[in-house]
């Protein structure tokens, strides 16, 4: 295909915001139509995208190349692999709801539309990016709008939450920076020549102690954004301050950027480095799924709910990176993508909750299913989600990571590590899921009917299409996994090959 596709869906956003520049202020109407328009034609190119990408040939698709930088090896160069194109889809699936879950915004819509886009630009170029230096720069691109949006259209504490947030997130990017400043380095000197191209990077052999130190870097770099514990005190409340379509974002796409920053460029680059870390990103990850299971259970307020239910799952992404094998990198990659649908779908409920209501008090609320019961309907299919019921989309990615990492061992210290108790930790938080799911359930949507919230009203119109589109992929990728499952595997399959090929060697403990 000649036509650039993949720089369009990125484009497509940018086009929209500068439409919106040139829209009055007044028309708020108008702007937000402006942003669906852009978001959509996003989701479209990234469905075609996804539908064309050939899996039985796999490996990069849809290339282009510009020169840039020759002089340093920086080139505008991007492509997607099974492992890329549904994080694309992700991206464009959440901006397009999120759009309309903002529906309601009446405070300084027009910026907050402006930013918006400028965010999800940054979020797509990542995910298409083969460069080095550009992934990098769309990684910034993503972050540094976090701050404005959560810190002007907020709630609650919303300055100290984007302040943490912005804090933690540009720590995080600075151990990336160096890492990606000693690569660059290190295999120019190799290649004899300057390059940012991940696939030659990828060409070049590393010693074993720069992998071991350059793999940590990307681990506390990208992992301050999974969010791996105990890097992960800047979420939640980011979660709960942030407006409805930047939560959604925030949970649905951004905690992916982390995930598969480790995976395309950490493991990718570093195998070696990876095996020798891998025994600690298994240990904190069941802390991630534990723990956040656990203080999820107790939170009186919902946002908070599915913000530590949000660490609690990313601790499932985790631990199918950490067993590094075919089964748990494929469920991995299929978890980001089923978490990210999933939690898009609680925000944009828990949202529409709250500007009716203008509390997430679980404690206040009773039998909403009567006056919401379609909020109340697409709540429910949510947590069933969470807790993994089987023709849902998050049954088939935790099964494939449990799969995997109860397979899994290591040799440490002269002895054998085996994934299978950390496995049985894991599934555990499943149980803790379902416990506190199944409670904010009840507590929410049934029981006695409270007669203050009778004035409330169900979701309706454009209010609809964030619950009729997260919900129709949750169980379409559910009940058809091979359409997600075989695309994913194209990219992982190389991967797994690259780290079977590096050298066995024991890990940090």
């Amino acid at each position: 295909m000649n036509f650039p596709i993949l720089t369009a869906i990125m484009l497509a956003p940018v086009v929209g915001l500068l439409f919106i520049l040139l829209i009055p202020e007044r028309e708020e109407l108008t702007i937000k139509i402006t942003a669906a328009v852009a978001t959509f034609v996003s989701l479209a190119l990234s469905v075609v995208v996804y539908v064309l990408y050939d899996y039985g040939k796999g490996g990069l698709q849809f290339l282009q190349d510009v020169h840039w930088v020759p002089t340093f090896g920086i080139n505008y160069s991007v492509g997607v692999d099974g492992i890329s194109v549904p994080m694309v889809l992700l991206t464009a699936i959440v901006i397009f709801t999120g759009v309309f879950a903002s529906w309601d915004m009446t405070k300084r819509v027009k910026e907050f539309f402006i930013f918006l886009l400028m965010l999800v630009t940054g979020v797509f170029g990542v995910f298409i990016s083969r460069d080095l230096f550009f992934f990098y720069l769309f990684f910034e691109v993503a972050v540094i709008p976090m701050y404005l949006l959560i810190g002007i259209w907020g709630s609650t504490r919303k300055e100290y939450a984007a302040m943490k947030l912005t804090l933690y997130l540009l720590v995080g990017s600075a151990f990336a920076l160096i890492g990606i400043i000693a690569t660059f380095l290190y295999a120019s000197q190799q290649l004899g020549h300057a390059t940012f191209d991940i696939q030659t990077l990828a060409t070049v052999k590393y010693d074993l102690g720069f992998q071991k130190f350059v793999f940590f870097l990307m681990l506390i770099g990208f992992g301050v954004l999974v969010p791996i514990w105990p890097l992960h005190l800047w979420s939640p409340d980011g979660h709960v301050a942030a407006p409805t379509a930047v939560s959604m974002l925030h949970a649905g796409v951004l905690m992916k950027l982390g995930a598969y920053g480790l995976i395309r460029v950490g493991i990718f680059l570093f195998p070696e480095g990876a095996k020798y870390w891998a025994p600690l990103i298994a240990i904190l990850c069941i802390v991630n799924v534990v723990y956040g299971a656990m203080i999820a259970m107790v939170q009186k307020d919902l946002k908070f709910v599915i913000g530590y239910s949000s660490v609690s799952h990313m601790g499932y992404v985790l631990l199918g990176i950490a067993s590094l094998n075919t089964l748990s990198l494929n469920g991995a990659v299929a978890q980001m993508f089923a978490h990210g649908i999933m939690t898009a779908l609680f925000f944009a409920l828990v949202g529409n909750v709250y500007h009716k209501a203008h509390t997430r008090e679980i404690a206040r609320f009773g039998g909403l299913a009567h006056q919401m019961p379609r909020v109340a309907a697409g709540f429910l299919i949510g947590g069933l989600a969470s807790l993994g019921l089987p023709g849902l989309n998050n049954f088939v990615a935790e099964f494939l990571i449990f799969m995997g990492s109860f397979t899994r061992e290591q040799a440490i210290m002269g002895g054998i590590l085996s994934y299978r108790i950390l496995s049985v930790l894991a599934i555990s938080g499943i149980v803790i899921t379902a416990t506190y799911v199944l409670r904010v359930v009840k507590n929410t949507f049934f029981g006695p009917r409270k007669t203050e919230w009778d004035h409330l009203e169900d979701a309706h119109g454009v209010e609809m299409v964030p619950i009729v589109v997260l919900v129709a992929t949750l169980i379409l990728f559910g009940l058809l996994p091979s359409l997600q499952v075989d695309v994913i595997n194209s990219g992982i399959a190389p991967l797994v090959a690259k780290i079977e090929a590096a050298k066995a060697i024991g890990g940090i403990f």
